[in-house]
C-alpha cells in the first residue's frame, strides 16, 4: 500500500495569540516546539513566555509589550468571511487569512504556503510587525541572504543596537553547536531570506510596497534566558528596520496610509539544495 506524503499545510491557535503552531512543507516540520516551558493557551499572561512556532509580534518585537500586544491575546474570525483571523489591538484591527487569492510567483512543484495580511488603523499608525518564526533546524544549519545585506547587530546585554557594513561581517551566518551566546539582528531591506537545512532550502519572501521591509535573526545558542537557557533559530520577515517601535527613526516603522489600511504578503517555499553555504 502507497501512502500519499501529507500535503503543505499551517496549522494556527486562534485560542493562543493566533500563534503558527505548524508549518509543514516540503515533507516535513519547520517549526520548533518550543522549550517546554508552558502548556496551554498564554491568555492573561503579562510577561512573553517562549512557547516555539510562529508569533505574530505587533505593534513591537521587543520594548513593551515585549514581543508586542497578540501574542497573550485570542483570535477570532470574521462572520462574514470565515478564511480571515482578525485581532484587535489598541485603534487598529489586524487580519490574517492563508492561502487566498492569486497564489504567488514563487510557487512551482513544491508549492508554497502564503498568508495576507491586512491593518485597518487610522492613517499616520506607526508599528512593527514580525512574523516571529522559530525553526527546528540542525546545528550547521545556514541562514543565507546577500553578503551586503546591512545588519543591525543587537547584543544580548541591551546595550543597543550596533550597525554593520554587511551582513557577513556579523557571524551569525550558521547554527552553530552550543557557545553560550545569544544574539539578534535586523537585516536591513531585505524582504528574502533562506535557511539552508541539509537537503532543504526554506525561503520566507515579504511584499509591501512603499514600507519598510526586513529580516531578524534570533541565534540562542544557549545563551538564554540565564536561569534556564536553551536554544533556538529564529528569521522573522518584519516590517520595520528595528526591534522596538520606541527606537524607530525616520523610515524605520511601517506607517498606515491614508486610505487606513495597509495589505501585505508572506511567502514560505521550500526548495532542494545539494550542500550548506559556509
Amino acid at each position: 500500500m502507497v501512502t500519499e506524503p501529507p500535503t503543505n499545510e499551517v496549522v494556527v491557535d486562534l485560542d493562543d495569540g493566533g500563534r503558527w503552531t505548524s508549518l509543514f512543507l516540503g515533507g516535513r516540520e519547520w517549526l520548533w516546539g518550543g522549550p517546554g516551558l508552558i502548556s496551554g493557551e498564554r491568555e492573561g499572561f503579562t510577561t512573553y513566555i517562549d512557547v516555539g512556532g510562529l508569533d505574530e509580534c505587533f505593534p513591537t518585537v521587543r520594548g513593551v509589550p515585549d514581543h508586542g500586544g497578540l501574542w497573550n491575546q485570542p483570535w477570532g474570525s470574521l462572520d462574514e468571511d470565515d478564511d480571515w483571523d482578525v485581532v484587535p489591538y489598541d485603534d487598529a484591527v489586524l487580519l490574517r487569512r492563508f492561502n487566498g487569492g492569486d497564489a504567488p510567483a514563487e510557487m512551482d512543484e513544491t508549492g508554497a504556503i502564503w498568508a495576507d495580511y491586512r491593518l485597518i488603523a487610522p492613517p499616520g499608525y506607526r508599528f512593527i510587525w514580525a512574523a516571529h518564526a522559530l525553526l527546528d533546524c540542525a546545528v550547521g544549519a545556514v541562514v543565507d541572504v546577500p553578503a551586503e545585506t546591512v545588519g543591525r547587530l543587537y547584543p544580548q546585554d541591551g546595550s543597543g543596537w550596533k550597525e554593520s557594513g554587511n551582513w557577513s561581517d556579523l557571524g551569525l551566518a550558521t547554527y552553530g553547536p552550543t557557545d553560550g551566546t545569544a544574539v539578534g539582528a535586523v537585516l536591513v531591506d531585505c524582504p528574502t531570506a533562506s535557511v539552508v537545512d541539509g537537503p532543504q532550502t526554506l525561503t520566507f519572501h515579504l511584499n509591501c510596497p512603499g514600507q519598510p521591509v526586513s529580516t531578524a535573526v534570533w541565534r540562542n545558542l544557549g545563551g538564554y534566558p540565564a536561569d534556564a537557557p536553551y536554544r533556538s533559530l529564529g528569521v522573522e520577515p518584519m516590517l520595520g528596520r528595528v526591534f522596538g517601535l520606541d527606537e524607530a527613526g525616520p523610515g524605520d516603522a511601517a506607517v498606515v496610509p491614508a486610505s487606513g489600511e495597509l495589505s501585505w504578503r508572506l511567502v514560505v517555499t521550500v526548495s532542494s539544495s545539494t550542500s550548506s553555504k559556509e
